[in-house]
């Protein structure tokens, strides 16, 4: 069962979105060598699950979510900061780089860290769940 989120916890997984994305934007922008270099690429990509995990966990933990809430807070930050890379992406792709290439290259970066995040907090949302109907603390 999935519980509807506080406005309090709408607004403060909007502004996690915010920050999340904001720093991703700022890495693409700042650090292109990491999108362009096959090694330090594809590292990215792995080094975005854990930062998936710790998102989520952010997520739930600064939003105060119940296992039950944990779901819809994450689709929230991912749809706001999807619907933030959509805006930008196409009305202001300097925001990430000056070059295309990069710019493209950051962009599979996010939706790859974007879908994992979405199975990360699946499955988070499932084993909080999971542990608080069995009594047992999911933390979180």
């Amino acid at each position: 069962m999935m519980m509807t989120l506080t406005f309090r916890q709408v607004c403060i997984c909007v502004l996690l979105a915010t920050i999340f994305w904001g720093l991703a934007t700022l890495f693409i922008r700042f650090v292109p060598d990491s999108f362009t270099d096959p090694i330090w690429g594809t590292m990215g990509f792995i080094m975005a699950l854990p930062v998936g995990f710790l998102c989520v966990w952010l997520i739930c933990r600064l939003a105060h979510l119940s296992p039950e809430q944990s779901l819809a807070g994450c689709f929230v930050v991912i749809a706001d900061s999807m619907l933030m890379d959509g805006i930008a992406l196409r009305w202001f792709p300097a925001l990430y780089a000056a070059d295309d290439h990069v710019a493209r290259l950051g962009a599979a970066w996010l939706l790859w860290g974007y879908g994992a995040s979405a199975w990360i907090g699946l499955m988070s949302a499932t084993f909080r769940q999971r542990m608080a109907s069995s009594g047992a603390h999911a933390g979180g």
